[in-house]
């Protein structure tokens, strides 16, 4: 791994009030690699992105983009490199897609805001890519909840970052485009080296679709590295309390998890008739 990163923490603290909820996190973001935040609910996952996104100011510590703490650079510097999904973004009222999407041109435009070729290239190829060109002139307010998110993250490839942080990218979405979206930021990651940073519920998705995976618990980092080695039963029960069976996925070889319920017994071996079935399928 790169010893000097674009993206770090160094013993970052952040949290609300009195209240901690990312304690003295240190980590390491690979370039050019997609890094997967997975962890319970409240454990810091969300925090810990909105500090690295200069959203919020640690109590202590520091978030360093190119080796310089990112709460000292200024706003428009920042996002010309580094850009950001929430998980709950506020629609203005009244713009349709194609404003919405140019938005994400603004950090490159001059104190004018004159608008480019290049400027317009790269809001026609971020509706393609995420389907949406179709939408182009449609209110962003009349679109269902997971054309809104497709659209979100059209802005976010139109600013043109070297580094992109997604807040639940998938939200809203159903099975098959969630696969989709990934997909796509996966194509985004392999053919332009853009950094890739998201917080992601599904960890069969996250274990599929990671490089570098981070698991979390209560604001402190468990585990991290290639899938493999962090999706393990252990892991799994100590971050999110869950008796689990960890299998290979019969489709991308990731570390595959099989939650084990209170009513659902393990099975040691399938029956034979039963694995007769299986295999003519």
């Amino acid at each position: 791994m790169n010893p000097n990163p674009r993206l770090a923490t160094d013993a970052v603290t952040i949290g609300y009030g009195d209240r901690v909820v990312v304690d003295a996190l240190d980590l390491a973001v690979p370039d050019g690699r997609i890094t997967v935040i997975v962890g319970a609910n409240a454990c810091g996952k969300s925090t810990l992105l909105r500090g690295m996104a200069r959203l919020l100011r640690p109590s202590s510590g520091a978030v360093l983009l190119d080796g310089e703490a990112v709460h000292t650079r200024p706003t428009r510097e920042v996002a010309r490199v580094l850009g950001l999904l929430p998980q709950h973004p506020i629609t203005p009222d009244g713009v349709t897609v194609v404003d919405l999407v140019g938005r994400g041109r603004h950090p490159h435009q001059g104190l004018l805001g004159r608008w480019s070729a290049e400027d317009e290239r790269a809001v026609a190829d971020a509706l393609v890519r995420t389907g949406t060109a179709d939408l182009a002139d449609r209110l962003v307010d009349e679109l269902s909840g997971g054309q809104r998110q497709r659209v979100w993250v059209a802005m976010a490839l139109a600013q043109g970052t070297d580094l992109l942080l997604l807040d639940e990218p998938t939200t809203y979405l159903d099975v098959a485009h969630q696969v989709e979206m990934l997909d796509l930021l996966t194509d985004l990651n392999r053919r332009s080296g853009t950094t890739i940073v998201m917080v992601l519920h599904d960890l069969n998705l996250a274990s599929r679709y990671a490089d570098h995976l981070v698991a979390m618990k209560a604001g402190r980092i468990v585990a991290e590295g290639a899938p493999a080695d962090v999706v393990t039963e252990h892991v799994i029960g100590e971050v999110f309390d869950l008796d689990c069976q960890v299998i290979p996925d019969p489709v991308a070889g990731s570390p595959l998890v099989v939650p084990v319920g209170r009513h659902h017994a393990p099975l040691t071996s399938a029956p034979p008739d039963r694995a007769r079935k299986v295999v003519s399928l």
